[in-house]
C-alpha cells in the first residue's frame, strides 16, 4: 500500500495513525530519562558538595558576598524589600550561590533599564503629547515595576510550590507512618518516602532528599529538620518537624504522632476543598449574568418576537 493510497483512503489513514500512536506510546517512555531520579541525585550531590566545601560563607562571592557584608554592617538593609531574598529563594526551590546573585541582578537591572526604555518608548515610539515631567514620572513608574517584578514572580513561584507540597504532604505522612511502624529508622523512612512521593510532588521529594543528606553530615540532626521547615514555610510541615525533634530528643514513639498528624492534614485538605466548593456559586453569579442569561433570554423570546413582528 503506497502513501497515496493511505492519504485517499480514510480507513487506511486512521489505521496508520493508530499504529503510529501505539508505537510512540510504547517506545517513547522507554527512551525517556528518569527525571525524578536525576533531580534527586542532583540534590544529594549538591548537599555532599556543600559538605565537602565547608561553610556556605566560603561559597559566596561577588554580589552575594557584598550584599551580605553590607547587611551585616547596616541592619537596615535586612528590613528593605528583598532583604530576606536568600530565604525566599530557598522556599522557591532555587538553591546555590548563584541564585541570590541572579535575583539581585535582575532587580537592579530591571530598575535601571526599564525606566529609560519606558521613557524612550513613550516619547519616540508612541510620541505622546504629554509634558516632560509626566513622561519622566511614567519612566520612574517603569523603574518601580522593573524592580518589583522579580519579587512578584518569586512570590508566585513560592505559593505554587507550597500548594504542591501541601497537596502531597498527607500522602507523605502516610508513607512515613507505614515505614516507621515497619521498623525503619527516621533516615531510612525519609529516604523511602522521597523515592515514592516523587510521583505526587517532585518538589516535596527534593526537600525530603535534601533533609536526608543534611542528616548525614550536620552536627546536630535537629538542624536538618529545622531547615526543612524553613525551606517549605508550611505549618503542617512544622508540626511534623516538632514531633520528629521530640522523638530525636526524648526517644518517644513517633507512630502515634504521625497517625494523628496525618489525619489532621487530611481533614484540613478536605476542609479546603469544601471551602472552595462553597465559594463556587457566588463566583459563578457574574459569568451567568453576563454570558448565560442573555443567550437564554434570546432563545426564549426570539420565537415570540418572530411571531409578533414577522410577516
Amino acid at each position: 500500500m503506497t502513501f497515496g493510497t493511505i492519504a485517499t483512503n480514510p480507513a487506511a489513514l486512521l489505521s496508520f495513525v493508530s499504529v503510529t500512536a501505539a508505537v510512540c506510546a510504547i517506545v517513547l517512555p522507554q527512551l525517556g530519562r528518569d527525571r525524578l531520579a536525576i533531580r534527586l541525585a542532583q540534590v544529594a550531590g549538591e548537599a555532599e558538595a556543600r559538605h565537602t566545601r565547608g561553610a556556605d560563607a566560603r561559597d559566596r562571592r561577588g554580589l552575594p558576598a557584598l550584599y551580605e557584608a553590607l547587611a551585616n554592617r547596616f541592619e537596615i538593609l535586612r528590613s528593605l524589600p528583598g532583604g530576606d531574598a536568600a530565604r525566599k529563594l530557598q522556599m522557591a526551590g532555587m538553591r546555590g550561590s548563584s541564585a541570590l546573585a541572579t535575583y539581585l541582578s535582575l532587580r537592579f537591572l530591571g530598575a535601571v533599564a526599564l525606566g529609560p526604555i519606558t521613557f524612550f518608548y513613550l516619547e519616540f515610539i508612541l510620541k505622546l503629547d504629554q509634558p516632560l515631567p509626566v513622561l519622566l514620572l511614567m519612566g520612574l513608574a517603569g523603574s518601580v515595576v522593573g524592580f518589583l517584578m522579580p519579587a512578584i514572580l518569586l512570590k508566585n513561584r513560592i505559593i505554587k510550590r507550597q500548594q504542591a507540597i501541601q497537596r502531597a504532604w498527607p500522602n507523605a505522612l502516610d508513607l512515613m507512618l507505614i515505614c516507621v511502624e515497619s521498623g525503619m529508622g527516621i533516615d531510612q523512612a525519609l529516604r523511602k518516602v522521597a523515592d515514592e512521593i516523587g510521583l505526587d510532588s517532585v518538589d516535596l521529594a527534593e526537600e525530603i532528599m535534601l533533609t536526608v543528606s543534611e542528616l548525614s553530615y550536620l552536627p546536630d540532626r535537629r538542624m536538618a529538620f529545622e531547615n526543612l521547615a524553613a525551606r517549605t514555610g508550611l505549618d503542617a510541615v512544622k508540626a511534623v518537624i516538632a514531633s520528629l525533634k521530640q522523638a530525636e530528643r526524648h526517644g518517644t514513639s513517633l507512630g502515634a504522632s504521625l497517625r494523628v498528624l496525618s489525619q489532621e492534614n487530611r481533614d484540613i485538605r478536605l476542609q479546603a476543598a469544601e471551602k472552595k466548593a462553597a465559594a463556587l456559586p457566588p463566583k459563578l453569579t457574574v459569568p451567568m449574568i453576563l454570558f448565560f442569561l442573555p443567550v437564554l433570554f434570546a432563545v426564549i423570546i426570539a420565537p415570540a418576537m418572530m411571531q409578533v413582528f414577522g410577516p
